[in-house]
């Protein structure tokens, strides 16, 4: 049970947990804000709560994150938009099928981000959007955005170099995503709490997805580019 920060004495400040170094603290206030933005969503989760996990003081959070907002913020880049310049990188460099770079792509979203607590701010979005509109339009610039501009690449790729049949990019781009929010919905949502009646495999059901979206987007034989 945490201690309420009102009972907090100078010496409790000085305890191995709060004497960590300085510049640990962010880290910890991000994995924190995480964890609890997850469990509880964004407008049930208080700023007492997540310095209270982190081990430090309401007013230390503050010094780092002046908001609740900007705290949310920090959470999305460090997680889930700070990895775009990687990922650009990765598929610039990428020397197979764009075939393979779908199916690439899709087990590594899964592995660095559908696995882990982040994917869990997608739910996050899906139910607070309304409520919280200028986190909303944050997601969608920070996340959304550039997640399809990087699909409409690909898809581009796969077009120019005649190993897809010709697109309505900007839709196919949904039939990407489609089944990546299905797997989120599942393990936020009923998956967490509700018996299956058969296990869902995350691999199984990426790989089946992936061969059913190439069979409709590859040229097929005989068929004219």
């Amino acid at each position: 049970m945490s201690v309420p920060l009102s009972e907090l004495a100078p010496e409790e400040e000085r305890s191995p947990r709060r004497g960590r170094r300085k510049e640990a603290r962010p880290g910890e206030l991000l994995a924190a804000a995480l964890e609890l933005f997850v469990e509880k969503g964004f407008a049930a989760t208080r700023s007492e709560e997540v310095a209270a996990r982190a081990g430090v003081s309401k007013g230390t959070l503050f010094l780092y994150f002046p908001s609740k907002e900007e705290l949310f913020k920090a959470v999305v880049r460090e997680n889930i938009s700070g990895r775009f310049a990687e990922w650009e990188q990765e598929f610039a460099s990428f020397e197979g099928s764009t075939a393979e770079m779908v199916r690439y792509c899709m087990r590594v979203w899964w592995e660095r981000i559908g696995s882990t607590r982040a994917s869990g701010i997608t739910k996050l979005i899906i139910g607070e959007a309304r409520n919280f509109p200028d986190i909303a339009r944050f997601y969608q610039q920070e996340v959304i955005r550039p997640a399809n501009q990087l699909m409409r690449r690909i898809l581009q790729r796969g077009v120019d170099r005649g190993e897809f049949r010709p697109l309505d990019i900007e839709y196919t781009v949904f039939s990407i995503v489609a089944p990546m929010m299905f797997l989120i919905m599942m393990k936020h949502s009923l998956g967490a709490c509700v018996p299956q009646e058969y296990p869902l495999d995350p691999q199984r059901y990426i790989d089946t997805q992936v061969e059913n979206l190439l069979l409709g987007l590859c040229v097929r034989p005989g068929s004219r580019p």
